[in-house]
C-alpha cells in the first residue's frame, strides 16, 4: 500500500451539509451556492442590457436637442456601456457553461476576457470625449434647451442607482468579475451624470460657456481611471492571482481547527469567474488507515465549502513528516 493518498471529491453540493466552521456563522461566507449564483448572474445581467439601452435612447434624444458636450459624454459612455453589458451577457453565460472535455475547469476566464474588452473600450471613450472637449475650449458653443437636458439626466440618475443597488446585492454574493466591472461603469456613471448636471446648471444659469468642456475633461479622466481599475483586476484574474492574505489565512485556519489534522503545506488559490479553485496537501498521522485519512479530508473539504461554496477543493492527503522522509525510502 503506497504511504500517501489522492482525495480529488466530486460528488458534492457545494456547501451542503457543511456545519458552520467551529459553530461560528460569523466565519461563513455570504457567497451562494451556485445554482443560486447562476440564477442572479442571468438576471442582472439582462437587467444592465435593458438599462442601458434605454438610457441611450433618452440622453441621445437629450444630446440632439442641447448640443452639450457634458451630454454627449455620458451618451458616448452609455453607448459602451451597452456594448459592455451586452458582451457580458453573453460572457457570463459562456463562463457558466459547465465543464467539458476540452474545458476541464469550467469557462470562468470568459469574464477576465469580457473585462478586458470593457477596458479596451473605456479608454477609447475617454480618448475620445478629452479631444472633444480640447475642440469644445477652442470653439466654444451655447447649450440650448437645459432644462429638457436638466430633466433627462435626473431621470439617468434615478435609473442608473437602482441598477447599481441591484448590482451590488449581486456581486455580494457571486464575487463575479464582469458584474463588478459593470457595476463599476454604472457607478461612475452616477458620477457622470452628477457632474453633468452641473455642467447645465453652470452654463444655463452662469453664463460660463466653456464649463461644459471643462467637465467633459473630467469625466474622460475618470473614465480612464475606471479603465484602469477594470484591467488590473481581469489581468490578475486571467494570471491567476492567489486569494488575499486574509482569504488564505482562514482555509488555513479552517484546515488546523479538524482535531485530525497535523499541518497543510503547498496551499494553492484562484478564481475563474464565478468559480474558485483550492488545492492543498494535509499533512496526517501516517499511523492511520487511508480510509480514516479520506475520512478527514472530507471533514475538512465540507469546512471550507461551508466558507467558500463556490470553491473546487482539490486535498491530498500526506503523512506528517513526508518532506523529511529520505527519497530511498518513498520508493
Amino acid at each position: 500500500m503506497p504511504s500517501e493518498a489522492e482525495h480529488i471529491s466530486n460528488t458534492k453540493t457545494a456547501g451542503e451539509g457543511a456545519p458552520p466552521v467551529n459553530g461560528d456563522p460569523s466565519q461563513q461566507s455570504d457567497a451562494m451556492p451556485a445554482p443560486e449564483q447562476e440564477k442572479l448572474l442571468r438576471r442582472v445581467t439582462l437587467a444592465a442590457v435593458m438599462t442601458a439601452i434605454f438610457l441611450v435612447m433618452i440622453k441621445l434624444i437629450a444630446w440632439l436637442v442641447t448640443g452639450s458636450l457634458a451630454i454627449l459624454g455620458t451618451t458616448a459612455d452609455s453607448m459602451l456601456d451597452l456594448f459592455a453589458s451586452g458582451v457580458n451577457f453573453v460572457a457570463i453565460r459562456h463562463a457558466l457553461t459547465p465543464a467539458d472535455d476540452e474545458h476541464r475547469f469550467g469557462h470562468g476566464k470568459a469574464e477576465a476576457l469580457a473585462g478586458m474588452g470593457q477596458f479596451a473600450l473605456m479608454t477609447g471613450s475617454a480618448v475620445f470625449l478629452a479631444l472633444e472637449s480640447v475642440q469644445r475650449v477652442v470653439d466654444p458653443e451655447p447649450v440650448r434647451y437645459t432644462g429638457l437636458g436638466i430633466g433627462v439626466v435626473l431621470v439617468t440618475i434615478v435609473v442608473t442607482f437602482a441598477l447599481v443597488a441591484y448590482q451590488r446585492y449581486v456581486i455580494a454574493r457571486t464575487r463575479s468579475l464582469v458584474v463588478s466591472a459593470d457595476e463599476l461603469h454604472y457607478r461612475a456613471d452616477i458620477l457622470l451624470n452628477g457632474a453633468v448636471l452641473i455642467s447645465l446648471v453652470v452654463t444655463s444659469f452662469g453664463g460660463v460657456v466653456r464649463a461644459d468642456a471643462f467637465f467633459g475633461f473630467a469625466i474622460a479622466a475618470y473614465l480612464a481611471f475606471s479603465a484602469w481599475q477594470i484591467f488590473r483586476r481581469s489581468i490578475n484574474e486571467l494570471m491567476d492571482r492567489e486569494f488575499e492574505p486574509e482569504e488564505r489565512e482562514r482555509i488555513k485556519a479552517i484546515v488546523m481547527a479538524d482535531p485530525d489534522t497535523l499541518d497543510i503545506h503547498d496551499l494553492r488559490t484562484r478564481r475563474a469567474g464565478v468559480h474558485a479553485f483550492v488545492q492543498f496537501h494535509l499533512e496526517l498521522d501516517p499511523d492511520m488507515t487511508l480510509f480514516k485519512a479520506h475520512e478527514i479530508a472530507d471533514r475538512v473539504e465540507a469546512a471550507i465549502k461551508n466558507a467558500f461554496p463556490d470553491a473546487d477543493v482539490i486535498i491530498h492527503e500526506d503523512p506528517a513528516g513526508f518532506e523529511e522522509v529520505p527519497k530511498l525510502r518513498r520508493t
